[in-house]
């Protein structure tokens, strides 16, 4: 079953997002988000992060499920997803993680690379899915739904089947050049090695 990360950004609108947080098995908070949650009438599995801005009551209600991590090396998220990892909880959402301040949402759009080294990850948001990947795929899609390709290494080549506008052995030397293509049909394929590479697909 997959575990729902709940970070400190906007609260989730989109219904789907929504809905991973209602169906979810276990719901781990960064200390931030709890409120949040609380507030829509859920209850966290686990509270990660320093824990210094939990209030009291958050504190007396939820003592027992609370895990201070005071390292200032990593952000929230990162504590939360490496929590997870080390209980055992590979399969992750991440919801939340976007929406208040710019440089946190690139920044956690980013680490996507890094947490698909140790986990199974994706990013829900208000908009639509964020999903890393390490090594070529094919990746489910519906007709005409837009998708956009970050590479976090510039020499990475990327070749592209199944979208509007392909790539062949592609370089991209900065986020924007491949945004807004778009899929033609129930699937698209990426083939590239060097690097890895983050994938959005728009809610239609």
């Amino acid at each position: 079953m997959e575990t729902v990360i709940l970070a400190n950004g906007k609260f989730p609108e989109h219904p789907l997002p929504l809905s991973y947080l209602k169906s979810a098995e276990r719901i781990v908070c960064c200390d931030g988000a709890v409120e949040s949650l609380v507030r829509f009438r859920l209850e966290p599995f686990a509270i990660i992060g320093d824990c210094d801005s939990l209030g009291p009551e958050i504190i007396e209600k939820y003592g027992d499920r609370i895990f201070v991590e005071e390292e200032q090396e990593t952000n929230d998220l990162t504590k939360s997803v490496k929590w997870c990892v080390h209980e055992g909880y590979t399969d992750l959402v991440i919801i939340g993680a976007t929406g208040k301040r710019e440089d946190h949402t690139l920044g956690n759009i980013s680490l996507l690379a890094e947490y698909s080294v140790i986990a199974g990850v994706k990013m829900i948001t208000d908009t639509g899915i964020f999903l890393p990947f390490q090594k070529s795929a094919r990746i489910k899609s519906l007709p005409g739904q837009q998708i956009s390709i970050f590479s976090i290494n510039p020499e990475t080549e990327i070749s592209s089947v199944g979208l509007m506008y392909p790539l062949k052995r592609r370089k991209l030397r900065n986020w924007w050049e491949a945004t807004l293509n778009e899929a033609l049909g129930e699937s698209f394929s990426l083939e590239f090695a060097g690097g890895p590479l983050i994938i959005y697909l728009a809610f239609m």
